[in-house]
């Protein structure tokens, strides 16, 4: 498990480094966004890591990793305005805004290792493709309850789900490795 919280942690780093270098860029203009608006972020995201596994061509030029990236912070990111709410203009600094997406990532992490316990490090014998169609398959019901206006008669919520796409996707970080790719072979 050492080996893995290392892992966890240097791609979460990764993560959180590109995260606060966009909030000095952006501010943290993104706290205007519903969650539903989030949730198609991270939709459009994996969506094309799929496109990319599926067909092998890049045509954009942007890489898988700043894709994976980008589901971490914007799964971070929906956590964060489950729990503050929507704004009608930024609240926060970036510092703030970087030490909240920080503890969601913490929490995240917390979340894994409980699971890694229980299922025994199941993630690191899948596929990279395999993890991608997990995400899009929780985006989906997030989607679901998002149509529902967030009522769930006996599955976990959204917050639940964002928790676990986190997860997954550093799952796929660690498991493409620096150089990686989330290539088609074994996609299927």
């Amino acid at each position: 498990m050492e080996k893995t919280l290392r892992q966890y942690d240097a791609a979460t780093a990764e993560c959180v480094a590109l995260f606060t270098q966009k909030a000095k860029d952006y501010g943290t203009a993104w706290r205007v966004m519903r969650v539903a608006s989030l949730t198609d972020q991270v939709f459009i995201k994996a969506q094309r890591l799929r496109t990319l596994q599926t067909t092998g061509e890049n045509k954009v030029g942007e890489g898988v990793r700043p894709e994976l990236v980008a589901i971490v912070n914007y799964a971070a990111m929906a956590l964060v305005q489950l729990d503050l709410g929507v704004v009608d203009s930024p609240d926060l600094s970036a510092e703030e805004a970087v030490s909240e997406v920080k503890a969601r990532i913490k929490q995240a992490r917390n979340l894994m290792q409980l699971k890694n316990h229980d299922y025994g490090e199941a993630w690191r014998s899948m596929r990279p493709a395999s993890l991608v169609d997990i995400i899009l398959m929780k985006l989906l019901r997030i989607k679901q309850i998002e149509d529902n206006q967030g009522n769930t008669l006996v599955s976990e919520g959204i917050d639940a789900n964002f928790l676990d796409i986190l997860n997954y996707a550093v799952f796929a970080l660690v498991l493409t490795g620096v150089e990686g790719s989330l290539s088609a072979a074994g996609a299927e």
